[in-house]
């Protein structure tokens, strides 16, 4: 008897290529790998040098092979050259986060990632992380290289108090800021040659909290020449960075004031009175005023949300919000929300994704500030915080007020504290009727405590 022939196992099923005109690029330092559809070219793979006519050259090899759509990943700052001549030349660049397209486990090669994006752009696998206009991301670089000058100059003033504590002066821990009027007075005045104590203390500013006495003793110390050089130094440095600042700050102004308003029929903001000298490390210009402009809206009316917080989520999302078609979807892009995984019916983790954002950053900031306001938002901070604990009140405080902040994006309405009071007294009164119920269940009746004159 013949035996059984085994039954003939199913054709594979290839997946269905949604765009032939797609092209996958694997970046690195020194060379790009760009795979394209077998069909457009009997090459389908090749390698380009980072020098810029190498870079013009791929694109022109991308327009010989009909390609459309281009996927890259984002990694470092090598993407950007590229990113910014095939942007021009027209193609769809399709930016993806290297973290959701890890190759499949072995063949590591650039060869085979590039492929292995090309595969998954073409059948349609892959989300464009979101970038927000080229004015945009220039001033974005602008206000990121001007914090980078701010860590520097900082790094420059905590070099001055080490050299201040190692002659034991002890001139930082009486007066708040050793660079404002007060500390740099006396600290130039040292550098300058005087050792009286009392002497330095009569350059201390009437607004100083600390009495003459403090600061004359705080300034009896063991001056060695080392300290001191380092301490000229160190103040040098500081005075230079706060100069580059200075031409950062003009700059931004510059692209600030070229930039279209959003809505030109809204009127500006009512200033404040008189010129407010600015706070901490804010721009000395009205940044208030330009932003208001280009959002089309005030977000400082906003608790806890300052001029610094609301120019950052300028620069890291822009005035327009349109490819975020929800606030849930503003809050997921943020790492604002939870991260469900949910595998057969069971709830694995709730926790929000690890995300760096600079705006989710500055909105976490903002939540914290907050906590002990007397609006609505800073209740709602304390009550998730007698719930769920401080980390995770920060999280829920930054996810209300990044709905918050789209809501009147999108609607162009100013702030209004009634519409959360209104949600407050809700609160109230739920709390109020589930007293009354639990007491109830225990035989007893709450009374309205007597307000005594």
């Amino acid at each position: 008897m013949r035996p059984k022939r085994p039954a003939r196992k199913p054709a594979r099923q290839h997946t269905t290529v949604i765009r032939r005109d797609a092209a996958g690029i694997d970046i690195g330092a020194r060379r790009i790998h760009v795979a394209v559809d077998p069909e457009r070219d009997a090459r389908p793979v090749r390698e380009f040098q980072t020098f810029t006519q190498d870079l013009y050259a791929l694109a022109d090899w991308l327009e010989a092979c009909a390609v459309r759509t281009v996927a890259m990943e984002s990694t470092g700052v090598f993407w950007i050259p590229l990113f910014q001549i095939l942007e021009a030349r027209g193609f769809e660049v399709c930016l993806v986060n290297a973290h959701h397209v890890k190759h499949v486990p072995g063949r590591k090669t650039d060869i085979a990632d590039c492929q292995w994006l090309q595969s998954l752009h073409a059948v349609g696998l892959l989300t464009a992380s979101f970038r927000p206009a080229q004015t945009i991301c220039g001033l974005r670089s602008l206000l990121r290289h001007r914090e980078s000058l701010i860590q520097a100059a900082a790094s420059h003033v905590q070099r001055m108090q080490k050299a201040l504590d190692q002659m034991n002066l002890q001139l930082h821990h009486v007066i708040s800021d050793i660079t404002g009027l007060t500390g740099l007075a006396i600290v130039d005045a040292i550098l300058a040659g005087e050792r009286d104590a009392t002497t330095l203390a009569a350059l201390r500013n009437r607004r100083i909290h600390a009495t003459a006495d403090t600061i004359t003793k705080a300034l009896v110390g063991d001056y060695r020449p080392e300290h001191i050089f380092t301490l000229r130094q160190s103040l040098g440095a500081y005075r230079y960075y706060q100069q580059l600042i200075a031409e950062c700050d003009v700059e931004i102004e510059r692209h600030l004031t070229a930039l279209p308003d959003a809505h030109p029929d809204v009127p500006s903001p009512p200033t404040l009175a008189g010129r407010r000298k600015p706070r901490g490390n804010e721009p000395d210009f009205d940044l208030r005023t330009h932003l208001h402009r280009l959002f089309g809206v005030d977000l400082t009316t906003i608790p806890g949300i300052d001029v610094l917080t609301a120019h950052t989520l300028f620069t890291e999302v822009g005035p327009d919000l349109s490819k975020f078609p929800t606030p849930e979807a503003f809050a997921s892009w943020l790492g604002l929300c939870p991260d469900n995984r949910i595998s057969g019916g069971k709830v694995l983790s709730v926790k929000t994704r690890r995300v760096k954002n600079r705006a989710a950053l500055a909105l976490r900031m903002s939540a914290q500030a907050v906590q002990g306001s007397h609006a609505a938002l800073g209740g709602y901070y304390r009550r998730m915080r007698a719930k769920l604990g401080g980390p995770k009140a920060i999280t829920a405080t930054a996810h209300k007020l990044a709905r918050v902040v789209y809501h009147l994006i999108k609607t162009q309405q100013s702030y209004q504290e009634s519409t959360f009071l209104k949600h407050e007294a809700s609160h109230r009164e739920r709390v109020h009727k589930r007293l009354h119920a639990q007491a109830a269940a225990l035989g007893l009746r709450l009374v309205p405590a007597t307000v005594v004159p």
